[in-house]
Parts: structure tokens; sequence; C-alpha cells
């Protein structure tokens, strides 16, 4: 019996952390550049969870999509898309903006 528990038990415990909310994939939210601004530009996350931002670049040209509060910097090349991945967040709002264009792409994620 205890031969059986021996064998069992790695098993046992690998399928409880793989179970767990620390393991469970982040949920994902897009956000998209289009005329130099971001669409929504507010974001809302839950609080204390991983999530993923796809940042969508409809613009021909570059742009970075830039958040100390969020320690995170990613050029988003035009035309195409990029990943950050964030969190997990205490309740707050985290600023970000589009470095090439500071004048116009700004906007915030709000976790809650």
């Amino acid at each position: 019996m205890r031969r059986m528990i021996a064998l069992i038990a790695p098993f046992a415990i690998a399928a409880l952390v793989a179970l767990s909310p620390a393991t469970a994939q982040a949920q994902d939210f897009k956000l998209t550049i289009k005329d130099h601004k971001f669409s929504p530009e507010e974001i809302k996350v839950p609080a204390n969870t991983r999530v993923i931002i796809t940042i969508v670049n409809e613009d021909a040209s570059a742009e970075e999509f830039d958040s100390s509060a969020l320690k995170v910097e990613k050029v988003v090349a035009g035309k195409s898309s990029g990943t950050v991945r964030i969190g997990p967040l205490k309740p707050g709002r985290y600023p970000f903006i589009g470095e090439f264009h500071e004048a116009t792409a700004k906007g915030v994620v709000i976790a809650e």
C-alpha cells in the first residue's frame, strides 16, 4: 500500500499544481492602435490576476506601448500585432502611452 501511495503521490501533486489559480491561463484583452490613438483608452482587468494584452497596430508606422507603472515596453510594427503579459496587479490605475505619439496615444489599465 505504501508503495502505491508513493507512486501515485507525484501525479496527485502535479494535478493539484496544474489546477491551482496561480497556473490558470491568463485572460486576454485586445488593444487597437489607429490614427495614433489607443482603443479602448481604458482596459478593465481583474486584480490579482495575470493578463495578456494583445496590441493590434492598424497604423502604417510603428508604435511603442510604454508604461513605467506596468514595467513594460513593447514596440509594435505598423500593420502588425504584439502581446504583453502583465500582473498580477493590485487594484489601481496603471497609465500607458504610445511613446512615439505621446500627445494622442494615451490610456490606462484599471485593475479592480
